[in-house]
């Protein structure tokens, strides 16, 4: 029998951004894996021959979400497919929050509102101001923060939105998000390292969609309620198996408590060439996905 077959799944934007892309085939071809990069809408792949397809950096996959998501449904028709279809559906709009808040997870508190529906002038004038965002995108892609009394321009973002088909949500802006967000890296269920990056939306009322996703990264120890809270997240996760590779992003609320912003299962930064050892562990759970079952 020879090595199992694994698609390494990426995109143009991954070929060309991705850092740990190249180290993730070389990893895996390392622990004796038949390991290519291969772009999950190009034309004609043959996705069958692979023993094992994980999506890596599809990260235009927001703007494209249903033709993704067929991509999905078909790859795992043909394939195993890690993390499988099923999830990518669930994750890929941020409405599963509140299906993790229902679960008992600190959430960032969510309100959403869908197109058609009204707005309050309530849900944008919070004491600390808010975020306004779409429910499907990544990168923070069309989001902005609103300082207190700016409710009128939150709304504004939030009409916009709207008027575009897009669910929208509202959030308290957490101030002590300046001390950066929390990043909490999983393979298989087993925490494997964290990062801290400082703040997105530096600039109040500003829709920047070319701002840098992760500024300032660095090696991060997260606390005992850090961890807490993010395999509450995953406990949580509606799939029988443990995903394989999950990031937990968390921030502080006014307490000091650890709550999740996000959990990102499809294609998340999982900062491996920050931490080698993490690129081991994953290419070890991927090898372990890929033996026959």
């Amino acid at each position: 029998m020879g090595a199992a077959r694994v698609a390494v799944v990426t995109s143009d934007a991954g070929f060309e951004h991705d850092a740990d892309l190249p180290l993730i085939v070389e990893a895996l071809r390392a622990d004796g894996l038949a390991a290519e990069a291969v772009a999950w809408d190009a034309g004609h792949t043959a996705w069958d021959r692979f023993d094992l397809a994980v999506i890596r950096s599809t990260w235009d996959y927001a703007r494209r979400l249903g033709e993704f998501l067929a991509w999905a449904d078909a790859t795992a028709g043909a394939t195993r497919l890690w993390n499988p279809a099923s999830l990518v559906h669930w994750n890929s709009d941020k409405r599963y929050l509140a299906d993790l808040a229902g679960r008992g997870v600190p959430v960032v508190p969510t309100r959403f509102v869908e197109p058609g529906e009204p707005c309050a002038q309530a849900d944008f004038d919070r004491p600390g101001g808010v975020v306004v965002k779409p429910a499907v995108s990544a990168g923070a892609r069309d989001t902005a923060r609103y300082e207190p009394g700016r409710h009128a321009d939150a709304a504004r973002h939030a009409r916009m939105l709207l008027d575009q088909g897009r669910t929208v949500m509202v959030q308290p802006y957490l101030h002590r998000v300046q001390e950066g967000e929390r990043a909490l890296v999983f393979f298989a269920g087993a925490y494997s390292h964290a990062i801290r990056k400082g703040p997105l939306l530096t600039e109040a009322g500003v829709i920047d969609n070319a701002r840098v996703a992760h500024p300032g990264v660095t090696a991060h120890r997260p606390t005992d309620a850090e961890l807490r809270t993010a395999r509450s997240a995953l406990g949580a996760v509606p799939l029988p198996d443990v995903p394989l590779f999950a990031r937990v992003d968390l921030a502080l609320d006014d307490a000091g408590e650890p709550v999740l912003m996000e959990l990102e299962l499809i294609e998340p930064n999982l900062f491996l060439r920050d931490e080698l050892r993490g690129l081991q562990r994953f290419a070890e759970a991927v090898a372990k996905a890929a033996a026959p079952h």
